[in-house]
């Protein structure tokens, strides 16, 4: 009774975020990931006004949700609404994790990365209940969540407001046209959720330890609540939360707490394979013909021809000259580790950037080729390279078991199943102690090495990474310029079109797939090799989402663009060290500017800004010669 009155407990916060995202999904057709980030904005900002400024706890808890509400105002207006008619339903997924990362930027910045706790709003003593001893917070959960509900349906289904929401969730177009102000009813509906979900912080604030990354927690739990219930759904929010609660709460009270969130994800991903929408997303009445989620993606710049082989020549010789100009360790080691990411990120542009799939889950992969290789160096003797390649095989035969849960999924339903699949390796990888060490990681790695060639310098390994990326970006350009790689363009942009043309879709999906895992297995290998340590925290799904970032902000589909932001989001924190403690913040801003006004990334704006050059400088001559009668 004890665990599953905490259960149910520990499920009510997750279903308080899974309405916020049931919210917005359901008017807008977006999945919200920065809703955590408001969970803890509302919980810290209570803090702050209650220990800092003495305002009694009603009145901080009061002024925290409804600054909170300001600060979803502001972001909203700014950012997510005029972003939401705008692009694609994968670029606002991104945006939105980016937002996430701004928001936890913020509160790192703000109130450091110390924990916080709050006082309990009504005494610690606790209340025996059915057998089990229930704390008096528990009872402000469970009351904010049923006011909650109670408050969504009023307003849903009793209020003009509630009934303008509804007609936007159905039909947009038909709403603008009966004089709805959609973009209106949209920014309302965004600080509604943020309301709701800085609500939900402040109640949770006194029995959980809050930190500026605690809305990472809310968010994928939340989403995962959503998910298991059916996206747009109130009532699959709040049941999927509760189960979702439940399971967790029983796991680690009859399993082991290390593998609670392992069986949690578990379930997710048995969900996805049985109900792809969700327990009662069959009781939606959504259009999904008029809700405008089929965008045409912003297009993508390229360097072709004569002048990407010279740039790029110029570019490898200013790679292989860089160590004689830097006397830093530093950064030469941030260097090593920008082409590591990048081996990683040809992966994932193969998967997200020609293929169209959003991954949230790269990471994952490079844990198990990681872990694969440093167990078989360290344990039994292997020698790097085979273990390096045992790895990627392993990685392989997982993205083709992922992808019997994920074929069927596409947009945020896609994007959740290799979510969940990332943090079902991050269980596994804390929970296996005797395997992988659990938190405290693998220590003893050998250096890379293949035959008698050993790379145990940081100029070693540097010279070997630029080499093998200049293998992996020709052998992946050839691809991508071949008849398999106009297929995968295909399917990203249209997988029914290109279906109906004879391209084997899902072929061509678990292909693009199982490269990407190779390759992020190929990263996670060197990782554990030039660390000599390999631990969860350094592959887990923050590492994922920073790989996103990176991705988006050198520029998707261009192959080298990620270099980029790999070397932007690495090197930039090393060289200016008074900026390392706005790392987050400004990873955060940075993707969100590139997916709103750089859709191409940093590289495309710098091939467009060179062919406008070169384009300019070439017209008096093609002027001159027209002139003079030369053909």
């Amino acid at each position: 009774m004890q665990i599953a009155i905490g259960g149910l407990l520990q499920g009510s916060v997750f279903a308080i975020v899974a309405l916020g995202f049931s919210l917005v999904f359901r008017v807008t057709g977006a999945i919200n990931l920065s809703q955590g980030a408001f969970c803890i904005l509302g919980a810290l900002l209570t803090y702050s006004l209650e220990e800092s400024f003495g305002w009694p706890v009603a009145l901080a808890a009061a002024g925290a949700a409804a600054i909170t509400a300001l600060a979803g105002l502001a972001i909203g207006a700014a950012v997510f609404v005029p972003a939401l008619f705008r692009l694609p339903m994968s670029s606002m997924l991104i945006m939105t994790v980016g937002l996430l990362t701004l928001l936890e930027g913020l509160a790192l910045v703000v109130w450091g990365s110390q924990p916080y706790s709050l006082p309990s709003f009504s005494g610690e003593a606790p209340i025996r209940l059915l057998g089990a001893n229930v704390g008096t917070q528990s009872f402000w959960i469970a009351g904010v969540t049923a006011a909650i509900i109670f408050g969504l349906w009023f307003l849903l289904m009793r209020t003009a407001a509630g009934k303008a929401l509804r007609a936007c969730a159905e039909n947009p177009i038909a709403a603008r046209l009966m004089g709805i102000d959609v973009p209106r009813v949209t920014l309302a509906t965004f600080v509604l959720a943020a309301f709701i979900g800085g609500l939900g912080g402040i109640v949770v604030g006194p029995i959980m330890s809050l930190q500026f990354d605690s809305g990472r927690f809310f968010t994928i739990f939340g989403f995962i609540a959503v998910a298991i219930g059916g996206l747009g759904s109130f009532v699959g929010a709040v049941v999927g939360g509760l189960l979702l609660g439940v399971v967790e709460q029983l796991a680690a009270g009859y399993v082991s707490s290390l593998f609670a969130n392992s069986l949690a994800f578990g379930l997710l991903l048995v969900v996805l394979l049985w109900r792809p929408n969700g327990l009662f997303a069959s009781g939606l009445a959504r259009r999904t013909d008029v809700r405008e989620e089929h965008r045409i993606y912003p297009p993508i710049v390229r360097l072709q021809g004569r002048r990407a082989a010279i740039l790029g020549v110029i570019a490898l010789l200013a790679l292989v000259a860089l160590p004689s100009l830097i006397s830093s360790v530093s950064v030469m080691s941030s260097l090593v580790i920008t082409c590591i990411l990048f081996i990683a990120l040809l992966g994932l542009d193969i998967l997200m950037g020609y293929t169209g799939q959003v991954s949230l889950g790269q990471a994952g992969f490079m844990a198990i080729g990681g872990y694969a290789a440093a167990i078989l160096a360290t344990r039994y003797g292997w020698s790097p390279l085979a273990g390096t390649i045992a790895g990627m095989l392993l990685s392989v035969a997982c993205a083709t078991v992922l992808s019997l849960f994920t074929m069927r999924l596409r947009g945020s339903y896609l994007a959740l199943g290799t979510l969940a699949f990332g943090l079902l390796v991050d269980s596994f990888a804390v929970g296996l102690t005797d395997i992988t060490g659990g938190p405290s990681g693998l220590v003893g790695v050998p250096s890379f090495s293949i035959g008698s060639l050993i790379f145990d310098t940081t100029t070693k390994m540097y010279y070997f990474l630029i080499a093998l990326i200049v293998v992996l970006v020709l052998l992946l350009l050839g691809g991508v310029r071949s008849g398999f790689g106009r297929a995968l363009q295909a399917v990203r942009t249209d997988q029914t079109a290109a279906s109906a043309l004879g391209i084997n879709v899902a072929r061509y999906k678990l292909i693009a797939l199982s490269i990407s895992a190779a390759l992020a297995s190929l990263a996670g290998s060197l990782y554990a090799f030039y660390f000599h340590f390999l631990s969860p925290d350094m592959v887990g799904t923050p590492l994922s989402l920073g790989l996103l970032a990176m991705l988006v902000l050198g520029g998707e589909g261009t192959l080298v663009g990620p270099l980029l932001g790999a070397a932007l989001l690495t090197l930039l924190p090393t060289i200016i060290q008074p900026l390392a403690a706005y790392k987050t913040f400004a990873t955060g801003a940075l993707l969100v500017l590139a997916v709103r006004y750089l859709p191409g990334g940093v590289y495309g704006a710098i091939v467009h800004r060179f062919s406008r050059l070169v384009g300019a400088r070439m017209a008096p001559a093609t002027q001159a010669q027209v002139a003079g009668g030369m053909p």
